[in-house]
């Protein structure tokens, strides 16, 4: 199998030894030492602990060596955020006008299939990850949305994950998101503190690019009852982040008529996202797994 389609294989099935291998050997022919650093990271899983040691310094020295290289493979303005033998797997993007243009070219990236979209300049930076200091009686405290109408023209097609945590894009951000060309494999998607409310929300369930998502995180939104509907478009689901979002009795009771309310592994949500009437029914609910109804229980 030649090296590209060895490429796609390993986005697709990326714990495929066999196909690890056999890109190892395509990287030797063509003198890339991450053929041989596949080659260390497959022995030292298999080692004792002394060659294990070894290896992994030999390991630390050869990345120390060669990862500014292979970094600068990616364009300008492009950082790093996770690597798999040396290679970048997710990279983030800060965003402004050119960043459409440079998502796509990072997106070329041999097994790049996981984005974070940054908020740039945005003056409240990191300090916006702070809940006490954005949050009171009446819900999330929201700054202005940030204008990201260019999300619609980002192609998705590559990505199995996709994190906008803390970009403030709004409902309007939401629905140019919707918009965006893809294959459909996202499977996690983190939209903490988007400030995303029921419309934006609704236009991502019901875009095609979203159908594959199984963990959702929707932190600090402005998620109602209305919106926890929607989420029944999302067949596959396995873990839910909906805290601080007053979705109140009704949204529990959208929860446990939604259809993957049994596959569920992981829900959070706090008593007051969903009042004491949303928890018992969330305790007493037999569609509910034993372990979450469980813990709703002791709530």
């Amino acid at each position: 199998m030649e090296a590209t389609a060895l490429e796609q294989r390993l986005r697709e099935h990326p714990d495929d030894v066999a196909a690890w291998r056999a890109y190892a050997d395509a990287l030797h022919e063509r003198g890339d030492v991450r053929g041989k650093l596949i080659e260390w990271e497959r022995r030292s899983r298999v080692a004792g602990s002394a060659e294990r040691e070894q290896l992994a310094s030999k390991i630390q020295l050869l990345s120390e060596k060669h990862q500014d290289s292979w970094d600068a493979e990616l364009p300008s303005g492009v950082s790093v955020e996770a690597r798999r033998h040396g290679f970048a797997t997710k990279v983030a993007v800060d965003w402004s006008d050119e960043a459409p243009a440079l998502i796509a070219e990072a997106l070329q990236g041999p097994f790049v299939t996981a984005l974070r979209i940054k908020a740039g300049d945005d003056p409240e930076g990191e300090e916006w990850g702070h809940e006490e200091e954005h949050w009171d009686e009446n819900g999330p405290l929201m700054p202005p949305p940030i204008e990201a109408d260019g999300l619609a023209s980002v192609d998705l097609g590559r990505l199995s994950a996709l994190d906008l945590s803390y970009f403030r894009m709004g409902d309007p951000g939401a629905e140019a998101l919707a918009a965006a060309t893809g294959s459909g494999r996202i499977e996690t998607l983190d939209l903490r503190y988007c400030a995303i409310g029921d419309s934006g929300l609704a236009a991502l369930i019901a875009s095609p690019q979203f159908a594959a998502v199984r963990r959702l995180h929707l932190q600090c939104n402005a998620v109602t009852a209305e919106g926890v509907r929607s989420l029944s478009g999302l067949t596959n689901l396995i873990e839910l982040d909906l805290r601080y979002n007053d979705i109140g009795e009704d949204g529990a009771d959208a929860l446990l008529s939604a259809p993957f309310i049994g596959s569920l592994q992981r829900l959070l949500l706090y008593r007051d996202d969903v009042s004491e009437a949303g928890v018992q029914k969330l305790a007493s609910a037999p569609q509910l797994p034993t372990t979450l109804r469980s813990y709703w229980r002791s709530v």
